[in-house]
């Protein structure tokens, strides 16, 4: 488990490579600090949902959101533009097996940190997929702090805004749509 838990630490100081290739000073976003800000806003999601009368597992999607990028501790933080020249498969194929390596000296936890990941990856629970929802807010409102802020040139991040389709029950489609509504406002405040 220790050895698990030391790689763990590079995520703290692995830049989210989004922000540095628009320009944006290394240091913006830690891996770290996005998994914290997807796992609050999981949560929060998650309570609102809950209020509204649909049932989630919380503490799947809270260990979920927690675990979601841990492949890059050894594959890094591959921007979107990767995608293109490796391929999808490929990069999926690589942060697969690099969180299998990772996690197979976890100890116990080592199987359902497997089964959280390949969930998330496939998007088969609602779970999985409100976690995914989750990482998408994270980035807009990153993104709206960093124009609160002055960066300019993030226009590309927002399409997402617009063009996400979670495929989330209603309820909780609801309120995800809700929350992008109020992100998207704010920007245009800004």
């Amino acid at each position: 488990m220790l050895n698990t838990l030391i790689e763990l630490q590079r995520l703290k100081c692995l830049d989210r490579t989004g922000w540095t290739l628009r320009g944006l000073p290394n240091g913006t976003e830690s891996v770290a600090a996005h998994s914290f800000g997807v796992s609050v806003t999981v949560m929060m999601l998650a309570d609102e949902i809950r209020s509204r009368g649909l049932q989630l597992d919380v503490e799947r999607v809270l260990r979920m959101a927690l675990l979601h990028d841990w492949a890059e501790t050894r594959v890094g933080d591959m921007p979107r533009t990767a995608t293109h020249y490796f391929g999808a498969e490929a990069r999926k194929l690589a942060e697969g097996r690099a969180f299998a390596d990772l996690v197979a000296g976890a100890g116990v936890g080592e199987a359902e940190y497997q089964e959280l990941y390949d969930d998330y990856e496939h998007r088969q629970s609602t779970e999985a997929r409100l976690v995914k929802a989750a990482d998408v807010i994270d980035l807009l409102v990153q993104a709206c702090a960093l124009e609160r802020a002055g960066a300019r040139g993030l226009e590309e991040f927002w399409g997402v805004a617009f063009a996400a389709d979670f495929q989330l029950p209603f309820i909780a489609e609801t309120v995800v749509r809700e929350v992008m509504d109020s992100i998207v406002a704010e920007r245009r405040q800004t």
